[in-house]
């Protein structure tokens, strides 16, 4: 099964410094048939000015997972890390028991990126913080994958039956994603067009599927992320 989250039908924010479209109920946009997905709670597509950010603010027992689109992002937390990421590139977060973290663009340009929440396995680990600066040509007509649960096999390891690959795909190509039964996958058209399974996905549009496999066809160069995970009861 299939369905279509169009850009124009999500949640957004606009507080000047940032701006946000938000694919799940968040802040101020609720709607009460759109909380989660499986174990993903949050994608928020934000849009941070040069020079402001979130300060620091606490989290706990939360997967948290930043992909940046373009620009740079700036992180710092109480466990004492500080880094910047850009372009493909991944942090990721494990609130645990509780941390306090900052996010700053302190670059001269807009940053965008997908603000990732998960819900952990359980309750109570403690709190890790890790990046991971892949190559863009790993992800080029090929899927990237990027994060998975402890005991799978990508770079990046969450406390969550959750697997998340990322997909540059060339114009007038084709790659399929097999969800097989039992798994759901939300997909997010970051950047370009595409027919998935005669369905037109644009540039911030979202696609739900559960117990399906698809065709991605690239009607322009686009620019994808899908998470994989358990099957929803």
């Amino acid at each position: 099964m299939l369905t279509k989250r169009a850009s124009n039908n999500m949640g957004s924010s606009d507080l000047g410094w940032l701006k946000s479209k938000f694919h799940f109920s968040f802040a101020e946009y609720y709607n009460p048939h759109n909380i989660r997905f499986g174990a993903l709670r949050v994608i928020n597509d934000d849009l941070i000015a040069p020079n402001t950010g979130f300060d620091t603010h606490p989290h706990k027992d939360m997967e948290i997972i930043t992909y940046i689109i373009d620009g740079e992002l700036t992180h710092g937390d109480s466990m004492g890390n500080e880094n910047s990421i850009s372009r493909g590139q991944v942090q990721y977060m494990s609130a645990g028991t509780g941390v306090h973290h900052s996010e700053h663009n302190i670059g001269k340009e807009i940053e965008r990126s997908l603000q990732i929440w998960i819900y952990p396995d359980k309750t109570g680990y403690r709190p890790n913080y890790g990046d991971y600066r892949f190559n863009w040509s790993d992800r080029k007509n090929k899927w990237l994958h990027m994060v998975s649960d402890k005991a799978g096999e990508a770079p990046i390891k969450i406390n969550q039956d959750v697997n998340i690959y990322s997909l540059e795909l060339e114009k007038g190509n084709k790659i399929n994603f097999e969800v097989n039964e039992g798994r759901q996958a939300y997909l997010v058209q970051i950047e370009g067009t595409s027919i998935i399974n005669e369905i037109e996905l644009n540039a911030q549009d979202a696609l739900e599927i559960v117990e399906e496999d698809i065709l991605i066809d690239g009607k322009e160069t686009s620019h994808f992320l899908i998470l994989e995970m358990k099957k929803e009861n």
